[in-house]
């Protein structure tokens, strides 16, 4: 694997909102907030938004398989930052096992 391969462009936002949020607050994020920075799709600004991401990344459309790549390695970095275990070592998992913890099981 090449040393570009590991890199990633999630920063965590300096004052993050908290909650849904709204298109003013989603517009005002910087790209590096996003699982996707080019598309500016799945914003990865708490743990919230870190576990949807998970749950909608089969779902989002129109990006390769790089574009994917990336944003794995992005909310990966956020998970590890907001405290979230990911059970999967990469995306192709998703879906194929949970990706955390169920403490009703």
């Amino acid at each position: 694997m090449s040393e570009s391969s590991h890199q990633t462009t999630w920063e965590p936002p300096t004052s993050p909102p908290h909650g849904k949020l709204t298109d003013k607050e989603r517009d005002q994020l910087p790209a590096s907030a996003f699982a996707f920075p080019k598309e500016r799709k799945e914003p990865l600004t708490d743990a919230s938004h870190v576990k949807d991401a998970l749950a909608r990344f089969d779902q989002v459309e129109g990006v390769d398989p790089q574009q994917r790549d990336l944003a794995w390695r992005n909310i990966l970095k956020a998970a590890r930052h907001y405290g979230i275990h990911v059970e999967e070592t990469n995306w192709h998992e998703l879906g194929k096992r949970p990706h955390t913890s169920n403490p009703a099981h």
